[in-house]
């Protein structure tokens, strides 16, 4: 227990911010998820969509700071490698 009421206060933000990013990353997990589904599928327009949602997602979690920049560029480069190895099946 902190006997610093600021720090009790930083404890208090530091969990919210921990639960938020927590739910980010899972939902950047789920979508991934959806975007092999449909590539396994191998449903061009339903692949694309969740492509494009799977992008914006890691560009906005870059954003606020949940993932760092590098890795949303890595993430995005596998996901497309994936979409061309589908396309050229």
């Amino acid at each position: 227990m902190p006997n610093i009421k600021s720090a009790a206060k930083r404890a208090k933000t530091s969990e919210k911010s921990r639960q938020r990013n927590a739910e980010a990353k899972s939902q950047l997990k789920t979508l991934r998820k959806t975007l092999l589904t449909a590539l396994a599928a191998n449903e061009a327009p339903k692949t694309a969509a969740a492509y494009a949602t799977y992008c914006a997602t890691l560009d906005k979690a870059v954003k606020h700071g949940i993932i760092k920049k590098n890795s949303s560029v890595r993430k995005k480069a596998r996901a497309a490698a994936m979409l061309r190895k589908a396309a050229a099946k």
